[in-house]
């Protein structure tokens, strides 16, 4: 089954890391690319990402027709979506496994999620 890990970012982390040394800022991100090969080597991931800032972002609605876009950042929301990991693992608990390897699972919560199978809408008629 396809779980996906999200990796979250708020205020609160990017108060920690801006008060990180140099050196731990590269240990977190050497956290990400050993945990990135352990997946890679498991033959457990699909795809990893980090996300470039959300002042980057652009939201898109469409109202009767028209496409519409919002740019962000977005202050009604403090917590953003920073990074994936799109893994496939034999269970729930095998996913939480390699989350708890997340080096931002030592400041926030990383979330797992299942991804939906959608392969009976294939035998659907839309």
């Amino acid at each position: 089954m396809k779980y996906l890990i999200l990796i979250h970012s708020n205020p609160g982390f990017l108060k920690v890391w801006d008060g990180m040394s140099e050196a731990e800022r590269v240990e977190f991100g050497r956290g990400h690319r050993t945990l990135n090969d352990d997946l890679t080597e498991s033959g457990e991931l699909i795809v990893s990402e980090a996300l470039a800032d959300v002042s980057l972002a652009r939201r898109v609605t469409v109202r009767e027709g028209r496409t519409m876009t919002t740019d962000g950042p977005f202050a009604e929301v403090k917590e953003h979506l920073a990074g994936f990991y799109l893994v496939e693992c034999e269970s729930i608990e095998r996913a939480i496994e390699w989350a708890a390897r997340a080096p931002d699972a030592a400041y926030d919560e990383v979330e797992v999620r299942p991804v939906l199978d959608l392969s009976e809408w294939d035998e659907w008629e839309l």
